[in-house]
């Protein structure tokens, strides 16, 4: 087995052990990402050197000794809308190509101390807005799986360098499914923790009391070893949670004898493919089959959801992207007069999806509509998340589904906003409430793409919800656990982008 197929996991063995170094690892991805980041495009900003520089000073500080973190020497990938200090971050918007922050983000900061080296930003929906990686200012990102389908979004770039092995783990966001649904697209693991448990300071702001920090793994126990890191109290972000961090690793062994799980049933869901259904009742079955008590639940305001979403996080865009006026940093475009600078650099800078959510929150706060729009999705928000406050005094976890259908083509939904919001419906209850949700692999369509499940915890659940991901892949044995990329060698090394 080659390095880069290896999980973050057994990377940190050998490494701890001094079977192989840093430098050998990084070079192995690094390499990787050459061969295959041309065609499905990953990446926004590759960083090799600053990779290879930092695997150098933890191979140095090893062979000296030195205690170092379990991750030290594993390399990573970050989402482009996460600070990095003197390296690009873009946002994958015309209007941040050329920022650099003067900062990095706390989740950053952990990974450099950590002696994580980093292997670049990863391509997104502009601004996190979108469900395709299609909105990016600068390319799409293609789903390794068949790279005519598009890789899910927003974190698209990261979730495929996960899926191919151009990085065994990956920083992404999750406003309303950005982690969960690509990751459920692509067949890999993906966290949304509970908004809260891991900073945001330094995430660029989208929707902010969405917004969270996750994780993106090939397997449960990777994320949780990122978990380890990332999770905690932090005093620049005034939304973290002063709670106690566990150890995620720990008590992820098999066994789930009482755990009651709740069986989502989905009302209005247009579109929702029948393969995706019967994957999910599937697992369903699988969990009672080893000891789990399943039942039904009814989540009455899930079919409010959607429309309370694209309220509150529009609104919330119009809110923080007010900054972006290209006077005191990013893109700034010639004017006659203030008033014209202004809108030649947000109609320049800004892309068509990012300025359709800055008309539609701008819209629902303004006067007159406030308490018809906005506030009216607030209450929603309200009532949604006592619905899940009730499953939870009958359930330890729902299950579901990740997305109501396996990948869709590039370019089949750009055209229609509604059906592109669509793609996020399993996964935006969760985060109106603030729950800690994980998507794993749940099998194949007969298409031959990845189907996702969607388990969802309590607040501060996440060892709960890794332990089931982990029961979840040591069923999957006849799955295979990375696309086998053929198309490289059909094309011969010529695929069209």
């Amino acid at each position: 087995m080659r390095l880069y197929e290896m999980t973050a996991a057994e990377l940190s063995r050998r490494l701890q052990s001094r079977e192989v170094s840093s430098a050998e690892v990084v070079r192995s991805f690094l390499e990787r990402i050459d061969e295959v980041d041309p065609y499905l495009r990953a990446f926004i900003t590759r960083t090799p050197d600053l990779a290879l520089k930092s695997a150098g000073e933890i191979d140095s500080r090893r062979m000296r000794g030195e205690t170092l973190h379990p991750l030290a020497g594993v390399p990573i990938a970050v989402k482009d809308n996460i600070s990095t200090l003197a390296l690009r971050t873009t946002c994958a918007s015309r209007i941040l190509e050329n920022y650099i922050p003067p900062f990095d983000a706390t989740v950053v900061a952990a990974l450099k101390k950590a002696g994580m080296p980093i292997l670049g930003k990863t391509n997104l929906d502009e601004f996190a807005m979108g469900s395709s990686t299609e909105n990016s200012a600068f390319f799409p990102t293609r789903n390794p799986w068949d790279p005519g389908r598009v890789p899910g979004g927003s974190s698209g770039g990261s979730v495929v360098a996960v899926a191919t092995g151009m990085a065994p783990l990956a920083l992404g966001s999750d406003t309303g499914g950005s982690i969960r649904q690509p990751a459920s697209l692509c067949g890999v693991t993906g966290l949304r923790p509970t908004y809260g448990r891991v900073s945001r300071y330094g995430l660029v702001a989208f929707a902010s009391s969405l917004d969270q920090i996750g994780t993106v793994s090939t397997t449960a126990f990777d994320g949780a070893l990122l978990m380890n890191l990332i999770a905690g109290y932090d005093p620049l972000d005034s939304t973290s949670l002063p709670e106690e961090v566990p150890d995620y690793r720990a008590g992820l062994e098999p066994g789930l004898d009482k755990l009651r799980v709740g069986l989502i049933r989905y009302g209005r869901v247009d579109g929702f493919d029948p393969e995706v259904t019967e994957a999910v009742n599937k697992a369903a079955s699988m969990l009672e089959e080893h000891g789990a008590k399943v039942g039904e639940v009814s989540l009455p305001l899930t079919d409010y959801g959607l429309s309370a979403y694209y309220l509150i996080a529009p609104s919330e865009a119009s809110s923080n992207l007010g900054r972006y006026d290209g006077v005191r940093y990013g893109f700034c475009a010639d004017g006659d007069s203030i008033e014209a600078m202004f809108s030649r650099t947000r109609g320049e800078g800004f892309g068509a999806e990012v300025k359709r959510r800055i008309m539609i929150g701008t819209y629902a706060l303004s006067a007159g509509y406030y308490d018809a729009y906005y506030l009216k999705a607030m209450k929603v928000r309200t009532l949604i998340r006592r619905d899940y406050e009730k499953a939870f005094k009958k359930f330890d976890l729902l299950l579901g589904a990740a997305s109501p259908t396996p990948a869709f083509k590039l370019g089949e939904k750009t055209e229609d906003p509604l059906q592109m919001y669509l793609s996020d419906v399993c996964n935006i209850t969760d985060s109106l409430a603030g729950m800690p949700s994980l998507a794993v692999p749940g099998g194949f369509h007969s298409s031959g793409l990845p189907l996702g499940l969607q388990l969802t915890a309590r607040p501060m659940q996440e060892k709960l919800l890794l332990k089931t991901g982990r029961f979840f892949e040591e069923q999957r044995a006849e799955y295979p656990l990375r696309p086998s990329l053929d198309f490289l060698e059909e094309r011969g090394g010529d695929y069209e982008i």
